[in-house]
């Protein structure tokens, strides 16, 4: 395999898009794009299932990126799904059956890591300054985002995008006034919340990231109606000169592609809506988007600067988290993993770096109270925006705190369909035993640690004075025993 080629896939609702970068000296250098499309979310019922015409477009475009995914290290490997597999019901049976053609896990992400990523998509790939608002008009949803330099100062995602608006506004192909008023102002509705936010934050330029917006441009400019910018004025001449042709299939215009054609007018129509919402005034186009930001955290990565860590490190600050406990938690999850990591054949990414996290915050639910903390802290990590975290890690890191402590109700434990079972079970032994050590909330207390184990039998060696001196921690600790035995998970304090 390949060690500098590193890939991106991006599983959109109407297209699916891979990106090869080759790394040299710390940067990336694109070397190859492929794109189909698929149009996940067209035909999607009441119930919200993609229809077994639009998975089976879906599984034979990733029969072609396994195939250029075949000499490029897993680890190097990121594969996003987004508004559609957000969404539909029957989206784990997709992501299963193309996990197992691509040979690689598909992570689920927010719409909010969604918006996220696409600015470090744009930020890395184009020169900015000043406060710039990044548009991206996907199949599925739109993507807001303000931001100056790598940092984003507001993210949104809105439920518009030009497969969807298509089904509801042009699905009979006709073109009318009517039609597009009625596009317009539900894009205007679904805009409302976050305008006055928006225009508060303030914004010196405005870039445009999607193939939607590309198209957009090059009808503005291939008609002449603009000098290649995307303009109000622009996006009118143009709706105008839609309606004339009165259909879908009759809109034959310089610079869209057929591939395009059946979803143009919701794209333009979601245009009008942005335009006289936020407003804008000029919308440029950039080649970043969301791919490009999935490379480039493997950049962040590479140079120790992980998001997640970050976030992290925020929220213990926003919850006022005891630091000192969190840590003394932390140092021990840490040393427990690396013990027990070989004999137990744990995979080290990304089991150890989110244990970590989960130690850091377990006491995050405190938040709300004492009572039923385990069940607080993993409420408030499920339902928190966590930017680096993709959908199934979010859920690991939720369901870690949930076990931290009480009883152990594992029919309560989410499918977690990108981890492995034993693998999950195993840290939540983990952190459990470090939390009941940890109990008295002191430094240097405990002795070091010492476990062995023999297939799952966990073994913990501690000295005979030091179990005489803490009698009431002994006593938390042959507590968890009990836990982990009604479990069937075999748990030893042996004297030494």
């Amino acid at each position: 395999m390949d060690n500098s080629l590193y890939a991106a896939v991006d599983l959109g609702s109407n297209s699916f898009h891979m990106v090869i970068a080759h790394l040299s000296e710390g940067r990336f250098r694109i070397v190859d794009r492929i794109k189909e499309r698929v149009r996940l979310a067209e035909g999607m019922d009441e119930q919200k299932r993609m229809s077994p015409e639009a998975m089976a477009r879906g599984l034979a475009c990733l029969s072609l990126f396994a195939e250029r995914l075949t000499n490029i290290k897993p680890d190097q490997i990121r594969i996003a799904g987004t508004y559609t597999l957000r969404r539909a019901s029957n989206a784990r049976e997709f992501v299963s059956e193309a996990a197992m053609v691509l040979n690689h896990p598909i992570e689920i992400i927010s719409g909010q890591e969604e918006a996220r990523l696409i600015y470090q998509g744009v930020a890395h790939t184009q020169h900015i300054e000043g406060q710039v608002l990044v548009v991206d008009i996907g199949g599925g949803s739109t993507e807001l985002i303000i931001g100056e330099g790598f940092d984003h100062k507001a993210l949104t995602s809105r439920k518009m995008g030009c497969v969807s608006f298509t089904q509801s506004f042009f699905a009979s192909g006709k073109l009318s006034d009517k039609h597009f008023s009625n596009a317009v102002l539900e894009a205007q509705h679904q805009l409302a919340p976050i305008i006055n936010q928006y225009r508060k934050l303030g914004w010196q330029s405005s870039l445009g990231s999607s193939g939607s917006i590309r198209t957009v441009r090059d009808v503005l400019q291939g008609e002449g109606l603009t000098d290649g910018s995307i303009t109000l004025e622009g996006l009118e001449r143009l709706k105008a000169m839609m309606i004339e042709r009165k259909r879908v299939d009759n809109l034959k215009l310089a610079g869209l592609t057929e591939e395009r054609q059946e979803v143009f007018a919701a794209a333009v129509a979601i245009l009008l809506g942005l335009f006289t919402s936020l407003p804008i005034e000029r919308l440029e186009y950039s080649d970043g988007a969301l791919r490009e930001g999935l490379l480039y955290e493997f950049e962040e990565r590479l140079q120790h600067h992980d998001i997640r860590e970050r976030t992290a490190q925020a929220l213990g600050t926003h919850y006022r988290m005891d630091r000192k406990q969190a840590a003394r938690v932390e140092q021990s999850v840490l040393t427990l993993f690396d013990a027990l990591q070989k004999p137990w054949q744990m995979e080290i990414e990304p089991y150890r770096a989110i244990l970590g996290w989960a130690a850091r915050l377990h006491e995050i639910g405190l938040a709300i109270n004492y009572s039923g903390i385990h069940r607080h802290s993993a409420y408030i990590l499920q339902h928190t925006d966590l930017p680096g975290f993709n959908q199934d890690d979010q859920a690991l890191l939720a369901a870690l705190a949930r076990f931290q402590r009480k009883g152990l109700k594992l029919s309560e434990l989410p499918a977690l369909p990108n981890h492995d079972l034993q693998t999950v079970l195993r840290c939540i032994r983990i952190l459990r035993l470090a939390v009941a050590a940890h109990h008295k909330r002191q430094d240097h207390l405990l002795p070091e640690w010492k476990v062995t184990v023999q297939g799952d039998e966990l073994v913990v060696t501690l000295p005979i004075d030091w179990c005489e001196d803490n009698r009431l921690l002994m006593q938390n600790l042959e507590k968890e025993h009990r836990y982990c035995q009604e479990q069937g998970w075999p748990l030893l304090f042996q004297l030494g």
